[in-house]
């Protein structure tokens, strides 16, 4: 059977809107995948869906939708992204053609104080809907590399207990996931490369798991194994990678160069852990920040009266404060002349965040000479934080459903 080739156009929300458009025009490819949810995006959707029940996913998808569906459909590329967020069926309504939509991720019911609560899925209820005939799939919370395993899956056959093919697959999916990072991008010696605009991976995948990476011809960056390995590092601990398909074996990996890129071969994956990860967001509160200029002489006495000032405006609790000296003797302009004092507030009252910022302008005519700042006064944002939690998979009903 021939090698299915799977492509990479988004390492996260907020990634180059054009690359959708350059793989699909840049060569062949039989499915293109998007990584879009990040911990962070969670809870960027999360206070979109706050605001309105039909939000939930991420946007610039749609827009790549509206430019590039229509191509994807002609070319009989497949689309596969976890676009869908915390709302992967309104998104799935919007799109036509025919597809998709993974469910049961959402887990709000048993973290009741949580703003998101999301399962990572995995890759199953992908392969479900493509082999229902799916021309673009939406997920919602599934790992990173699933959206590679599914479609590889499908394609090929497997069983849920192939475990050397599925960490085949994952490794091919966690390769692809952060787009442009395998390409040279974010790589420690880029000096080596041209990274002035890398082009995004591409894993042409065998029925044993094993797997080309490599690029459209013509573009920018470099596959190699050193940008292979740099990626396969990426967010990595203990070799035994955990995931919701298979347990992936990273000492096992062989990476061989090869003219249009790197191999991978010799991959092996045992049974997945018995719980399933759970990302969690709850809002921890209001933030604010401002940077204070201080130029000239007497740096840290400035910065001293500063702090003074503002502590005894709104009192000292939840204030981090930072001095950059990046000043320096004999200055001949006045930004080498000028230091800057960072300060956070963390808060949970709203009023405080914002009153923060009043203090802080209020100096202008009150605290050192010079007195200047980098931005106006704001109200303050709020702040989630994060947490992992882990939940048995058989309390977890994933669901592929058909539009």
């Amino acid at each position: 059977m021939t090698a299915l080739r799977i492509g990479n156009a988004s390492g996260f929300y907020g990634d180059r809107l054009s690359a959708m458009r350059e793989q699909l025009e840049g060569g062949e490819l039989d499915v293109l995948t998007g990584d879009y949810l990040a911990e962070l995006t969670m809870l960027i959707l999360g206070r979109d869906r706050m605001k309105d029940s039909s939000l939930g996913y991420a946007k610039t998808f749609m827009r790549q939708m509206e430019d590039c569906l229509a191509l994807a459909l002609d070319q009989g590329v497949k689309i596969v992204v976890n676009a869908g967020g915390l709302n992967p069926e309104g998104l799935a309504r919007k799109l036509d053609a025919k597809v998709g939509y993974v469910t049961g991720d959402d887990l709000r019911s048993r973290f009741p104080e949580a703003l998101t609560a999301n399962a990572y899925l995995g890759a199953w209820e992908i392969a479900e809907c493509l082999e229902q005939g799916a021309q673009v799939v939406v997920t919602g919370r599934v790992t990173d590399a699933s959206l590679v395993v599914g479609p590889a899956a499908a394609h090929f056959g497997w069983a849920r207990d192939d475990w050397d093919r599925l960490a085949g697959a994952t490794v091919a999916g966690h390769v692809l996931e952060c787009g442009t990072q395998a390409t040279g991008g974010n790589y420690s010696f880029f000096t080596e490369i041209d990274v002035t605009r890398p082009g995004f991976p591409i894993a042409e995948i065998d029925e044993d798991g094993s797997c080309l990476i490599t690029k459209h011809e013509g573009t920018g960056g470099a596959v190699t194994v050193d940008t292979v390995t740099a990626q396969l590092l990426y967010e990595i601990g203990a070799p035994e990678y955990l995931g919701p398909d298979v347990t992936t074996h990273f000492d096992t990996i062989r990476l061989d160069e090869h003219p249009r890129g790197v191999r991978i071969s010799g991959t092996k994956g045992s049974p997945p852990p018995e719980t399933l990860k759970v990302c969690l967001n709850t809002l921890g509160g209001f933030r604010n920040s401002a940077t204070f200029v201080l130029t000239g002489l007497d740096v840290e006495e400035k910065a001293e009266l500063v702090k003074r000032q503002l502590v005894n405006a709104i009192g000292e609790d939840g204030l981090t404060w930072t001095l950059a000296r990046t000043d320096r003797p004999d200055a001949e302009t006045e930004e080498q002349a000028s230091a800057l004092l960072h300060v956070m507030i963390k808060t949970t009252d709203p009023k405080r965040a914002k009153a923060f910022s009043r203090s802080g302008i209020e100096l202008a005519l009150a605290s050192y000479p010079g007195f200047h700042v980098t931005a106006p006064p704001s109200d303050g944002t709020p702040f989630g934080v994060y947490r992992a939690a882990y939940v048995p998979r058989d309390e977890v009903q994933a669901k592929a459903v058909m539009l």
